[in-house]
């Protein structure tokens, strides 16, 4: 062989040896680092992963986003604010992860927000509910799909005014979450009711509650409307000894998360009919789109959702189109694609506001009934987030970036 033809062969060789790797390249996956609270709120957690493992089956059954598929590298946060961080230095530095997205918890919500602004990666808050994660802790980085603290009180207050009620108790689990919603009912309490009074505040530690010692000191106060924000079991705990003390007779009580079937179905013929909740009636929902979710969901896990499933389900295709309008895996590009973007999502149009990060996902506003053997929602309407959310002054004031 001569040297020209050892040279066209060498070339050639190293040509093909490029193609092979840079074909390789386009068809590895995008990947999404997703962290939770599987084991300590499982109720939730645990629907809403089949929730993204189902958007991620589909989208990838329909060759991905720019070519690629997407892959969901997923841990569990611990529920703590230390594990949580730590799993998602690992979920980016050794997975590679391009984005972080999940966490339950508003404690741990707010130390992602955090991580996210230092080390300049998008993390996109699925469901901490906390004011502070758009806002007092806002960053350009962190994104949240569902409304918050002070959005979702706001949907609640037409009832408070309706009521006449003029004197409140509030019942919160000890830490982030309720604080800040027990703060977000005072504030707007004051706003729209100025001769209102809370005489009472009941702050037990989550998962810890001493049901009879929690109503026996809302008993004393005698309020005539109670604003509650304890989920899971000390729900349920709280629900019962109401119920046996004849707490809710005669009282107009004000519940956030209370509809949604993840602490509603736990309480069984117990639910207290009568209180106005926000919540998420899935078995009364008509709209095709939606409908047409439901009834996919229902048949890949012979189960029937809950909200977080159609949590679960929404942020995965709201990344995925990120992506796509991005064009890339980069995140200025993905930050550029999220700010001010409209999503058509199972529940309709959500737009995610530039100015804090913030989604105008609504949510569903009603009555609990006991339907049969089991609670659910009545005379239930959407609230859709925009009439809800703060104003460009009030974000401006409290955001640091």
């Amino acid at each position: 062989m001569t040297k020209a033809s050892m040279t066209r062969w060498l070339a050639l060789g190293l040509a093909l040896a490029f193609s092979s790797t840079a074909a390789q390249t386009q068809q590895a996956p995008i990947k999404l680092g997703e962290l939770n609270s599987y084991a300590r709120q499982a109720a939730f957690t645990v629907p809403y992963r089949s929730g993204w493992q189902m958007a991620l089956d589909e989208i990838n059954a329909k060759g991905g986003v720019l070519g690629r598929k997407l892959e969901i590298v997923s841990r569990d946060d611990g529920g703590t604010t230390s594990d949580a961080t730590r799993v998602a230095d690992e979920l980016v530095t050794r997975e590679g992860a391009v984005l972080l997205f999940g966490s339950f918890l508003s404690n741990v919500g707010v130390a992602m927000a955090d991580y996210a602004n230092q080390k300049k990666i998008v993390y996109i808050a699925a469901e901490p509910l906390t004011d502070a994660i758009t806002m007092a802790q806002g960053n350009r980085y962190t994104f949240r799909i569902r409304p918050n603290n002070s959005m979702q009180v706001g949907m609640l207050m037409k009832q408070a005014k309706a009521s006449g009620v003029k004197r409140w108790a509030i019942v919160a689990p000890n830490y982030e979450f309720g604080q800040s919603a027990a703060g977000a009912f005072k504030r707007l309490l004051k706003e729209q009711i100025p001769d209102a009074e809370i005489v009472a505040e009941q702050y037990p530690a989550l998962g810890k509650i001493e049901a009879g010692a929690t109503v026996s000191a809302i008993e004393q106060a005698k309020p005539d409307g109670i604003f509650n924000v304890l989920f899971g079991p000390d729900l349920t705990q709280f629900v019962r000894e109401g119920n046996t003390r004849g707490l809710f007779e005669k009282k107009t009580v004000l519940s956030l998360l209370t509809g949604e079937p993840e602490w509603l179905l736990p309480l069984k013929d117990e639910v207290p009919e009568g209180w106005t909740v926000t919540g998420y009636p899935w078995d009364e929902i008509t709209d095709p789109k939606h409908k047409a979710f439901i009834d996919a969901y229902r048949a890949k896990f012979n189960d029937t959702p809950r909200l977080g499933s159609l949590l679960g389900y929404m942020v995965v295709y709201m990344i995925r189109d990120t992506i796509e309008r991005a064009g890339s895996a980069d995140t200025d590009a993905m930050i550029k694609a999220l700010e001010d973007a409209k999503f058509d999502t199972v529940i309709g149009p959500v737009t995610m506001r530039g100015i804090d990060n913030q989604a105008t996902m609504g949510a569903w506003i009603g009555k609990l009934t006991l339907k049969g053997a089991h609670g659910g929602m009545t005379d239930w309407t959407y609230q859709d987030g925009t009439s809800f959310m703060p104003t460009e002054a009030e974000v401006k004031a409290v955001r640091k970036d």
